[in-house]
C-alpha cells in the first residue's frame, strides 16, 4: 500500500511538473509576441528608415539611448512642404545658408517653420545624422524638427525664430532702435547662445559647433536667444563625398587658428568662434572690417595686443554710450580677450563662460536698473567716450 501511495505521489508531481513546464513555455511565448509587437508599433513606416535602431546608433556614438517618443526625427513629405511654402515661392524665402534656401512654410496644423532645401541624392547616413541632432533639445538651441527626401531634394525643417539673426540687429540692414541695442540686452543674448553653446559641449559625446558665428545665433520674439546649424558641418560632411567645401567652413575671422593650421576642431574652437561673437556684439560691427583703429586693425587683431584696459573705447560701440558701467564693460572684453586666446589650453570651457556672464549681466541689472521714468541709477559708459568727442 505504501508503495502504491509513493508511486501515485510520484505521478501527481511528475504531472504538476510537466504543467510547469508547459505554463512556462506559454508564458514565454506570449512574452515574446508582445515583444515584438511594441517595437513594431514604435518603428517609422518610412522605407528609408526601416532596419535602423536610432537608439543603437547613438549607443555607438557615446550617448544614452532615446527614450521611444524621441527615436525618429519627424518624416515631412514633400506635398505638405510645397503647400506650407506656396510651393516655394519666392515670397517665402528668407535666405541661402550652407545647406541651400531658406524657405518659411506654415504646416496644416499652423506651426511656423523654417524650411533648408537642397538638390541631393536620398541618404540613410542623411537620416541617421538627422535623427541624431533632432533628439537635442534646448531653450537656447534651434530644434530641428524633420527632414524630406524626395524628388532629388534633401530638407530640413526647423522651429521658426521670429525675429532673425543678431547679425541684421547690430550692424546689419534691420538694426534696431537704442533701446534694443543696451549693453544689458547685448549681455543677455551673449549669456542665451553661451548657455546653447555649453550644452552641446556637456552633450556625450560632445557636439561640437565648428560653424559658429554671430549669423547663427537667432533671436524670438522676446530676444531670447537660439543657436542654430548645430551640427550641420557634420551633416554636411556626412553626406558629401566631395570633402568640405568653402562653403562649409565658418567665415575666416570666426575660426580658431589652431584648426587654420591643423585641422582639428573641439570644444575650444568653438570658445575662439564665441569670443568673436562677442567683440561683435560689444562694437556693433562686423569682425573682418577695417574700422575698429587708426591703422585699420581687425577687431580680433586688436585684441591680440590688447593690453592697456583704457583704451576700450576704441572698438566699443558708439551706441553704447550710456547705461553701463565701465567694469561690466572691461569684465566683458577681459573675457571675449580670454576666448579668443590663439592657445586654445589658455582658453576657458563654456560652462565658465556662462557663469562669468551670468555673473556681469546681474550686476549690470542691479547697478543700472531704471528707477522710475527711465532715469538710471548709473550710466558711467558715458565717460569713456568724453575723450573722443
Amino acid at each position: 500500500m505504501s508503495k502504491s501511495l509513493a508511486a501515485l505521489i510520484g505521478g501527481v508531481a511528475g504531472a504538476i511538473t510537466l504543467v510547469g513546464i508547459i505554463v512556462l513555455f506559454v508564458w514565454f511565448c506570449l512574452f515574446y509576441n508582445r515583444s515584438i509587437t511594441r517595437n513594431s508599433e514604435t518603428s517609422s513606416s518610412d522605407p528609408s528608415l526601416r532596419g535602423l535602431n536610432v537608439g543603437t546608433e547613438l549607443s555607438r556614438r557615446g550617448g544614452a539611448p532615446l527614450s521611444p517618443n524621441q527615436r525618429e526625427a519627424r518624416h515631412f513629405v514633400l506635398e505638405e512642404l510645397s503647400v506650407a511654402t506656396k510651393n516655394f515661392s519666392d515670397v517665402n524665402l528668407i535666405g541661402v545658408g550652407k545647406f541651400g534656401e531658406v524657405y518659411k512654410g506654415l504646416l496644416h496644423d499652423g506651426m511656423i517653420v523654417a524650411i533648408k532645401k537642397r538638390p541631393a541624392a536620398p541618404s540613410q547616413e542623411f537620416i541617421k545624422e538627422v535623427c541624431y541632432l533632432s533628439s537635442i533639445r534646448h531653450r537656447h538651441v534651434v530644434s530641428l524638427l524633420g527632414y524630406c527626401q524626395e524628388n532629388g531634394q534633401q530638407m530640413l525643417v526647423y522651429e521658426y525664430i521670429p525675429n532673425g539673426s543678431v547679425s541684421s540687429h547690430i550692424y546689419g540692414a534691420s538694426q534696431l532702435s537704442g533701446e534694443k541695442l543696451e549693453f544689458k540686452h547685448r549681455l543677455s543674448i551673449a549669456l542665451g547662445a553661451a548657455k546653447g553653446l555649453a550644452h552641446l559641449h556637456v552633450l556625450n559625446p560632445p557636439l561640437v559647433h565648428k560653424e559658429f558665428t554671430t549669423e547663427n545665433v537667432l533671436v524670438d520674439e522676446n530676444f531670447i536667444a537660439k543657436v542654430a546649424d548645430a551640427g550641420l558641418r557634420n551633416l554636411l560632411s556626412r553626406i558629401d563625398t566631395a570633402g568640405p567645401s568653402s562653403q562649409m567652413v565658418a567665415h575666416d575671422i570666426f575660426l580658431d587658428p589652431e584648426v587654420r593650421g591643423f585641422g582639428r576642431f573641439s570644444e575650444k574652437s568653438d570658445v575662439y568662434s564665441f569670443g568673436v561673437f562677442l567683440l561683435e556684439l560689444v562694437s556693433g560691427r562686423e569682425a573682418a572690417g577695417s574700422q575698429f583703429s587708426e591703422s585699420d586693425q581687425r577687431v580680433v587683431d586688436w585684441v591680440q595686443n590688447y593690453r592697456d584696459t583704457s583704451d576700450i573705447a576704441v572698438i566699443i560701440d558708439r551706441r553704447l554710450s550710456t547705461g553701463f558701467t565701465i567694469e561690466g564693460m572691461k569684465e566683458f572684453i577681459q573675457l571675449a580677450v580670454r576666448c579668443v586666446n590663439p592657445s586654445s589650453e589658455r582658453r576657458p570651457f563654456m560652462n565658465y563662460v556662462v557663469a562669468e556672464l551670468d555673473r556681469i549681466l546681474e550686476k549690470e541689472m542691479s547697478l543700472t536698473t531704471v528707477m522710475g521714468e527711465g532715469t538710471p541709477i548709473v550710466t558711467l559708459g558715458s565717460h569713456l567716450f568724453t575723450a573722443l568727442r
